[in-house]
């Protein structure tokens, strides 16, 4: 079997594949300093909490914004599979074309997250990555990476507000009854999580405005679902949007080698 991995700023996603059938997924708290041997330990009680059995991985494929963390779930892939793990970076195949100034720039989420949304809906396609940053990636008629939008996440911009406001207090990030918050709790609630679905829609129709025609929209991440029943633009929701986009690349790479 396949694992991939999305090592996130925040979170770290796991997607183990048969072929191309997504068996069980799991999401970790990332902490940047932990070794390979920590790492191996949490991923082995993942397996163990699922009754699986760890020896059945045969790969991995890795897409990693922390750069801290890579070189510990790289060990950690040689020691369970015996084999390099897929790295996803600028010298891997993507079958994406690239229609940006730096391609180097571009993390590997959002790569694997355009070349899943591409098969699943085709081009134009733009996606919305709702995590510690939401990233907007957009993909034109042609099937080329336009590059997007990165602007704070939900839960970032939730900790500013708190961190920096002393009289507001902490809130939960729940969709309020009203736009008009009464209280405290649901005037913060209004501001942050419908201001993050009317920002995204507001973008996104800026996007449309420039690229001249409109696109299907694909929503992930960790705050997709909360936004998504709130925005007019989203049209679908796929949790494990990334996942499928490092099953696909690394089926790519694979026949290539082959």
């Amino acid at each position: 079997m396949l694992l991939a991995v999305d090592i996130g700023n925040t979170q770290t996603a796991l997607g183990l594949f048969h072929g191309s059938e997504l068996r069980t997924s799991w999401r970790l708290r990332t902490a940047a300093d932990k070794t390979a041997d920590e790492v191996h330990l949490d991923l082995a009680g993942q397996f163990g909490l699922k009754a699986l059995d760890l020896a059945c991985v045969e790969d991995v494929v890795i897409a990693s914004v922390v750069p801290a963390l890579t070189p510990s779930w790289t060990e950690t892939a040689k020691r369970v599979t015996g084999v390099e793990p897929l790295v996803v970076g600028p010298q891997v195949k993507t079958s994406l074309a690239l229609d940006f100034d730096n391609p180097d720039e571009i993390g590997a989420d959002r790569i694997a997250d355009a070349v899943a949304a591409i098969e699943q809906v085709g081009s134009p396609v733009v996606i919305v990555d709702l995590g510690t940053a939401t990233n907007i990636e957009v993909i034109d008629k042609q099937g080329r990476f336009l590059g997007g939008v990165i602007a704070p996440g939900l839960a970032t911009s939730a900790d500013a507000l708190f961190s920096h406001a002393a009289r507001i207090p902490q809130s939960d990030l729940a969709v309020p009854d009203a736009v008009i918050g009464t209280n405290t709790a649901e005037a913060v609630q209004s501001g942050l999580v419908l201001g993050e679905a009317e920002r995204i829609d507001g973008l996104v129709g800026r996007i449309f405005d420039e690229l001249g025609y409109q696109a299907p929209v694909v929503a992930t991440g960790g705050f997709a679902h909360t936004v998504c029943q709130l925005s007019r633009t989203i049209d679908r929701h796929d949790p494990d949007l990334t996942l499928t986009g490092l099953r696909l690349i690394y089926d790519l790479n694979h026949q290539e080698e082959c």
